[in-house]
Formats: C-alpha cells, sequence, structure tokens
C-alpha cells in the first residue's frame, strides 16, 4: 500500500513539473511574440485575432526549433515576417505562378553559352550591374511579373549598359490576354505581351499598388525598355546553367512548403515538391564547403531569407532540380537598343492654390460669389469652353453652348424677322457626347 501512495505521489510531482515547464515556457513564447510584433510592425485588429496569430506563431517557433536541431541540415529557418501565417494562409497570399500544363515551349533560338567546360565556376550578376533591389510583391499573387521583370531588366543592362526598373504593375493590369493579375500567370505570356505592347514602362512611372487595378492605357505609349522576343531552356541543368551564364533567368520553383516560407539563410536542399507554383529568378551561382548552389532572387521583401535571396542547391539528385527549378527557365531575348524616351505627360491643371483638375482637362467655376469663384468643376477636355449653367462644357472647336438642347455649336447667327432678332446656330456637333458634364474638384 505504501509503494502504491508513493508512486502516486512520484507521478502527481512529475505531472507539476510538466505544468510549470510549459507554463514557463508558454510565457517565453508570448514575451518572443510580443517583441517579432514590434520589429515586424505587427497590430492586431481584436486581443481574439492576436491569440489566433499567437498559437500559429507558436506552431512555426516549434517547426523552426526542430529543423534547426537537427543535424548535417545545410540551411537555417528562423521567424520572418510569415511566422504568424499558417502555412495554408501563407500559400493563399504569396504565390502566383499559373500552371503550365499544355503551354507550348519555345527553345527555337535557345543558344547558352557553349559546352559546360567554357562556364566559370562561380557567378553573380549583381556584381555586375544587372539586379534591381529586392521587391515586395506583397499579398498578390504577382510572382510572375517580379520574375518577368527582372529577367528584363536584367537583359536590358547586359544590352544597353542601363539598369531601370520595370513595372509589375503595368502587367498585372494590362497583360490580361492570357495572365490573371494577382490570380497568377507565366513568364512566358508576359515576354509576349511587351513584344506586342512594342515596349514596357518603368516602375517610376507605372508603380507598383500590391492589387489588380484599372489598366492605365495613357502609360502604354510608355515603351522605355523593349524586348525581341523570349526563348525557354530545356529542362536539363547544364543547359539552365548555360543560360544564366549569359544573363539572369526566369523559374518556376515549389514554393510553398514551410521551410520554404521561413528560410533564413543556407543552402536550401528541401525537401519540397516540384509541383510548381510560385516563379523567382535566378541571377547566379556558386558553391560553399563543396555544395553547390543557385542565387535565387525572390519577391517576398527584404525581411526573408539572406535579404531577399535564397541559395537553391544545385546538381541536386533530381533531374527536375530542387522544389523543380529546371521545369520552367525561360528569358527574354534583346538585341537592339530602346527608342528614344518618350515625354511625361503634362502635371495637373491648377484651379486655384488649393484644387486642381488632372492633366488634359480644363477648369470651370461651377459657382461664384461676388465675381469671386467659390467651387471648382473639372472638364474632362483641354482647352475647352465652360458653359454658363456650370454643370456643363463644350470643345474648343465648337464653343456655343445650348444648354436647353444640350448640344455644342460652331457658330450662331443673328437676324432680323418681324423686328426681332431670330437666332440661329449652325454646324451642330454631329456628337453628343461632346457636350461633357463635368465633374467636382475632388
Amino acid at each position: 500500500m505504501g509503494s502504491f501512495w508513493s508512486s502516486l505521489l512520484h507521478l502527481l510531482f512529475l505531472l507539476f513539473l510538466v505544468l510549470v515547464s510549459s507554463s514557463s515556457s508558454s510565457a517565453d513564447n508570448n514575451d518572443l511574440f510580443e517583441i517579432w510584433c514590434k520589429q515586424n510592425g505587427k497590430i492586431y485588429s481584436s486581443p481574439e485575432e492576436k491569440l489566433q496569430r499567437f498559437q500559429v506563431f507558436e506552431k512555426n517557433l516549434a517547426f523552426v526549433n526542430e529543423h534547426n536541431n537537427m543535424e548535417n541540415s545545410t540551411y537555417t529557418l528562423a521567424l520572418n515576417s510569415f511566422a504568424d501565417l499558417t502555412n495554408h494562409e501563407f500559400k493563399a497570399s504569396r504565390l502566383g505562378l499559373s500552371a503550365s500544363n499544355g503551354v507550348p515551349r519555345n527553345y527555337s533560338s535557345f543558344l547558352g553559352a557553349g559546352t559546360v567546360g567554357d562556364i566559370p565556376a562561380s557567378l553573380d550578376w549583381r556584381e555586375k550591374g544587372a539586379v534591381t533591389p529586392v521587391k515586395d510583391q506583397g499579398s498578390c499573387g504577382a510572382c510572375w511579373s517580379f520574375s518577368a521583370t527582372g529577367a528584363m531588366e536584367g537583359i536590358n543592362q547586359i544590352v544597353t549598359g542601363s539598369l531601370v526598373s520595370l513595372s509589375e504593375q503595368e502587367l498585372v493590369d494590362c497583360d490580361k490576354s492570357y495572365n490573371s493579375g494577382c490570380n497568377g500567370g507565366l513568364m512566358d505570356y508576359a515576354y509576349k505581351w511587351v513584344v506586342k505592347n512594342g515596349g514596357i514602362d518603368t516602375e517610376g512611372d507605372y508603380p507598383y499598388q500590391m492589387g489588380d487595378k484599372t489598366c492605365n492605357k495613357n502609360k502604354l505609349e510608355r515603351r522605355v525598355v523593349t524586348i525581341d522576343g523570349y526563348t525557354d531552356v530545356p529542362a536539363n541543368e547544364n543547359e539552365l546553367l548555360k543560360a544564366v551564364v549569359t544573363q539572369p533567368v526566369s523559374v518556376g520553383i515549389c514554393g510553398s512548403d514551410s521551410a520554404f516560407q521561413l528560410y533564413s539563410k543556407g543552402i536550401f536542399s528541401g525537401p519540397c515538391s516540384t509541383s510548381l507554383d510560385h516563379a523567382v529568378l535566378i541571377v547566379g551561382y556558386g558553391s560553399e564547403n563543396g555544395v553547390d548552389y543557385w542565387i535565387v532572387k525572390n519577391s517576398w521583401g527584404t525581411s526573408w531569407g539572406i535579404n531577399g535571396y535564397m541559395h537553391m542547391i544545385r546538381n541536386g539528385p533530381s533531374k527536375e532540380g530542387v522544389c523543380g527549378i529546371n521545369k520552367l527557365a525561360s528569358y527574354p531575348t534583346k538585341t537592339s537598343a530602346n527608342p528614344p524616351t518618350p515625354p511625361k505627360p503634362p502635371g495637373p491643371t491648377k484651379c486655384s492654390l488649393f484644387t486642381k483638375c488632372a492633366a488634359g482637362e480644363t477648369c470651370c467655376c461651377g459657382h461664384t460669389f461676388l465675381g469671386v469663384c467659390l467651387s471648382w468643376k473639372c472638364c474632362p477636355l483641354d482647352g475647352a469652353v465652360c458653359c454658363k449653367d456650370g454643370k456643363h462644357c463644350c470643345p474648343q472647336d465648337y464653343p456655343i453652348c445650348k444648354t436647353e438642347t444640350n448640344q455644342c455649336f460652331k457658330v450662331c447667327i443673328a437676324y432680323p424677322i418681324k423686328l426681332t432678332l431670330l437666332h440661329k446656330c449652325l454646324y451642330a456637333s454631329s456628337l453628343l457626347s461632346n457636350y461633357k458634364e463635368m465633374r467636382q474638384v475632388v
């Protein structure tokens, strides 16, 4: 009987130690979470959401610790800015490479750099000035556009000597033939669109908005950088290496595994699927302690990985490459100079000290008092005539407003009939749309 009570007390003591240890660990995790929130600027809408995010954070913390305690791992994980996202949430917001099944591949112009023996032991296109700073796609599945612009930025610098950051937003908004903006796309289709459009605008002129917007057709005329076409790389690591020697190369990969989500440094070796769901850019290659790797530029900001980059194992056991990196490689081709840079469109039209209309619009007064305009409106015509009703305007080649008939005329004449003057307006605009309603100045 004494033995029974002794065993029971021993078990209760062990349970107490477990509970104390668990409580202490949870408190430590909570402190770590608070520090992480401050470092990453995380603010949650409610205590309930914060608790939910903390629980996800704890699971990711356990995953990171388990991996980093493994022996012989070639890479390290960390609690980066995605540490409060479940893997499902992460996949839904940060990927975006469309399925490539059935897409015809174009190998006709693939040349590479000759034999593998001619290839240098290491290469980094960043050191040659052909890579723009790391960008952040945000919660928009437009990775394909960043991979495509990165490759075009690279070949443009190689050919012209000028590194120009190109507009992902123009591709997201305007490339709708096959690609779907934040819902995914393919780099080859992006190259086709740029060729068809005759070029692409800069990021500075058509900046990224982290979402689908309406295509700004005025920007389509700003063809700052052009390409001749594109070519696909055969699904072979040696052929991919030959391509990277000539320029940065777009590739598809599987980027949805938790280890990829929380990658910090080292040579990433998987395990990961080869089902492609993300697009990145290979900007070089090298070796470390006898292990070959690709230098991969991602589009998740500089807080992820090695300041936005990842080293992925090269010459691994799989023919498809780690995470399928050999399967969907392509790059744009370019041999000619860019066209002259088109002039920037005029700035907004200033109505008063505090109000303005867009470029190409005319300021019209909506209400006056003692000769002073109290409110302004914008006529969507350049150099227009403002109608006296304060609501409409006419084009300058049809300058006479007839508000009662909603028309604009070129000329009105007066002639006497029975001691009165009859006004007759001639050459009325055949398009009633020329009689414009003005919008209020915002």
